[in-house]
């Protein structure tokens, strides 16, 4: 069809970042539901320009699903939109399989015509039970309800922003393909904070780059990273749940973008052995009335009291939720020595090879770094059970608990054995979303070499949750 015959939608970069920082800033200010979805609903039915609405919800492991919804139909039956949930891996049994997504107006971005098409815009979905309540397996739900009951109860405002690596490699569907090629091409070898400007790994970091800005997303610097083909973008700090969301708008815009340049964007933790691995490092903090609560100017490492008992947590429980922050087979060959790996059960402020690190802060920045996190873990279930854990954990009676010699697993059965066994996680999850999360677990590993070994082995890529090709999975 030609394209001058189309009308859809299409604005420049600064008129999408406006926009999207003009939404951001009502969800940080709280702006009433009502009012927020009252201002969407106008805006949908007055611009012609949009054909679509993507609605995008996260299933247990954290796969990023996208609906396309014409706007006409929505505008008619957007409190009623429904899906096939037993589809879903985690989700209903067959028997159940009715479930329905309601729309979260507030997390609702425009979207670079040139890398999703013009005329759509995006919104985040909850998915809702039958019944009307908040489906247990919806993470972002969850993690929704916990951040909105301590803010109610205790006026908290939970705050992240995660550092998401990532590796850029030659062709597209690289890791559909690993197991027919058993290997990854890097597409740059130049190493930290190398690149020249217009090559490949450059051009795809700078366009990353442009459309998180263009999303609202406040970008703070990028850079290649230590290994080869290896990249980090930043950006600024958010309240918990729309942290959670851009971890997965970051993942779709670096796929999308690799996919444009005939490449692929990969979250595997460990995809190539013998270089450093990709981390997701999680900060987090706490604030009450705008006043960080991890600040103290005369704490240890100007870390508060209030700081230090949520670490002391999160080490209790350290290898309860390992298996949370480190969801893959392939995770557990980055938690090696060698590579910095953040695999020591303690906290410091200096030592990489720590679980927990505290940075250098101020009253403002003070925060709480959690170093042992995969890129290829749910964000939603990730920050929950980190915010959870430490706020609602026990703390060991172990000595000096911050430098103890404890190690986390360097394998998903050791961790699967520690997720199932622990108490904790069943009040962080419930026995149901537990067992559901534990079997989805061990089915992926009962299909890999258990011992890990000294190279990538293909099911360990073929059938890991990110990379997951239903046709493929079948023929096993």
């Amino acid at each position: 069809m030609p394209t001058e015959l189309r009308n859809f939608l299409t604005l420049s970069y600064d008129e999408l970042e406006e926009m999207n920082l003009r939404a951001k800033e009502q969800r940080s200010k709280r702006i009433p539901l009502d009012k927020v979805k009252e201002d969407r609903l106008k805006y949908l039915t007055d611009e012609k320009g949009i054909k679509a609405v993507t609605v995008l919800f996260s299933d247990l492991e954290g796969r990023l699903h996208m609906l396309d919804y014409d706007k006409k139909f929505l505008l008619k039956s957007w409190d009623n939109l429904t899906f096939d949930g037993s589809s879903i891996r985690g989700f209903t049994a067959q028997r159940e399989s009715d479930l329905r997504l309601g729309i979260d107006w507030a997390a609702f971005y425009w979207a670079p015509a040139d890398i999703f098409g013009s005329g759509k815009v995006l919104v985040f979905g909850d998915v809702i039970d039958k019944g009307g309540t908040p489906y247990a397996a919806d993470m972002r739900g969850m993690l929704k309800a916990y951040a909105q009951g301590l803010n109610k109860s205790k006026g908290y405002t939970l705050n992240a922003a995660n550092e998401i690596e990532g590796f850029l490699f030659k062709g597209s569907d690289a890791e559909r393909h690993f197991h027919e090629t058993h290997r990854f091409e890097y597409v740059n070898t130049g190493g930290y904070y190398h690149s020249l400007p217009g090559d490949a790994l450059r051009t795809f970091i700078d366009t990353t780059a442009e459309v998180q800005r263009a999303m609202g997303f406040q970008n703070e610097k990028d850079h290649p990273e230590v290994a080869p083909s290896q990249f980090e973008i930043n950006y600024g700090y958010g309240e918990v749940v729309s942290a959670a969301d851009q971890i997965q708008l970051y993942k779709l815009i670096c796929r999308q973008i690799a996919t444009n340049m005939g490449l692929t964007a990969s979250f595997l933790p460990k995809p190539v052995v013998g270089v450093n691995g990709s981390g997701m490092h999680t900060n987090v903090s706490i604030s009450e009335d705008g006043k960080n609560l991890f600040w103290d100017a005369k704490g240890e490492e100007k870390l508060s009291k209030f700081g230090w008992s949520f670490v002391d947590r999160i080490l209790t429980h350290g290898n309860d939720i390992c298996l949370l922050l480190n969801a893959s087979v392939n995770a557990y060959r980055r938690l090696d020595p060698h590579f910095e790996a953040p695999n020591q059960i303690k906290a410091s402020a200096v030592d990489r090879g720590s679980m927990v690190r505290i940075p250098i802060g101020n009253e403002k920045s003070m925060r709480v770094e959690v170093r042992s996190v995969a890129p290829d873990s749910n964000p939603y279930l990730v920050l929950l059970s980190i915010f959870k854990t430490g706020l609602d954990g026990e703390t060991a009676k172990i000595k000096n608990l911050r430098q103890a010699e404890r190690y986390l697993p360097d394998n998903i059965y050791d961790a699967l054995e520690n997720f199932r066994k622990a108490e904790w996680t069943s009040k962080l999850l419930g026995e149901d979303v537990k067992a559901r999360y534990a079997d989805l677990k061990q089915a992926a590993a009962d299909r890999c070499p258990r011992a890990l070994g000294t190279f990538v082995k293909a099911p360990e890529v073929q059938y890991h949750h990110e990379v997951y090709n239903q046709y493929l999975w079948n023929l096993f």
